[in-house]
């Protein structure tokens, strides 16, 4: 059962865990961090986010450029939407919250929490992904926030209110909602390149039983993919 809201709010919704959105706020808690605690909470952080973010890219490009995934339950890649909305919203609150008491820290970062799920939540609504890939994204990026939390849970307060944190982070949400980011074009490339194939895996037709594979690229197909 999902929330009766109207596809424009769904879509305002989940342009919330875009790339183009949540890189720029992981990136600003990596600074806040790096100016109010010790260096290596940055580091941790941005090294957790990269790793999975890496295999998001990854299960994209094996489906894309060579057709794996799990036809039993609709599976073509992890969701990065989910990926980055459950990883980062919570570190973020959390973060802007370091120097409250333990309780309020810890309930920040289970609403940022639901916040992700929810984003992942539109991305089936609108037929973006299917459910085993955004339950696999918001696992990964759960799983991502907890272990920077626990990481950084007793960490002293330092010397960062939170209301600037808090602010800057909303302030960089609200400037870059719905600024269009085409990585799923950049994944594509990728994953043709690496593949050497003209077209890349579709859903729709991967999940027939006979599908043709796509043909492997010629030079000159090459040549005109590299001039258009």
């Amino acid at each position: 059962m999902t929330l009766d809201l109207p596809t424009s709010v769904w879509i305002s919704i989940t342009a919330l865990g875009s790339v183009g959105v949540m890189v720029p706020v992981a990136l600003a808690v990596a600074a806040w961090l790096l100016v109010g605690y010790r260096w290596k909470y940055a580091v941790s952080w941005l090294g957790l986010l990269g790793a999975a973010s890496a295999l998001v890219a990854v299960t994209k490009i094996a489906f894309i450029g060579w057709g794996i995934g799990v036809r039993n339950i609709d599976f073509t890649g992890i969701s990065g939407h989910a990926l980055m909305s459950t990883a980062v919203l919570p570190v973020a609150i959390f973060v802007a919250l370091l120097p409250a008491r333990s309780g309020v820290r810890g309930a920040s970062a289970a609403v940022g929490l639901m916040l992700g799920v929810l984003i992942g939540a539109s991305r089936v609504v609108l037929d973006a992904h299917s459910v085993s890939e955004v339950v696999a994204g918001c696992a990964l990026g759960a799983v991502v926030a907890l272990a920077f939390v626990w990481i950084a849970w007793r960490t002293e307060p330092g010397k960062l209110p939170p209301t600037p944190v808090a602010a800057s982070l909303a302030a960089v949400v609200v400037a870059l909602h719905r600024v269009p980011v085409p990585t799923q074009h950049w994944i594509t490339e990728i994953a043709l390149n690496l593949s050497g194939h003209e077209r890349p895996y579709v859903r729709a037709r991967w999940k027939m039983k006979h599908y043709q594979i796509p043909a492997r690229r010629t030079e000159a197909s090459s040549v005109r993919a590299y001039i258009a």
